[in-house]
């Protein structure tokens, strides 16, 4: 089955419930959090998902 591709979401809860094609970016949640930084600068150019990484953080502490 063909999944579609959500071009521009940055919700990952929506990402997630309506079964849009999502590349998993879980590991960078585990290698954040054992960094142990107390504070976190990410930078990346336009459209690398820094919205949408923010957004999946924040669901995987709710």
């Amino acid at each position: 089955m063909a999944r579609t591709i959500s071009i521009g979401g940055q919700n990952f809860e929506i990402i997630r419930t309506r079964g849009y094609f999502y590349i998993d970016k879980t590991s960078f949640l585990s290698e954040w959090w054992e960094g142990g930084d107390s504070v976190t600068l990410i930078t990346r150019p336009r459209r690398f998902g820094k919205t949408l990484n923010m957004s999946m953080t924040e669901q995987f502490f709710l």
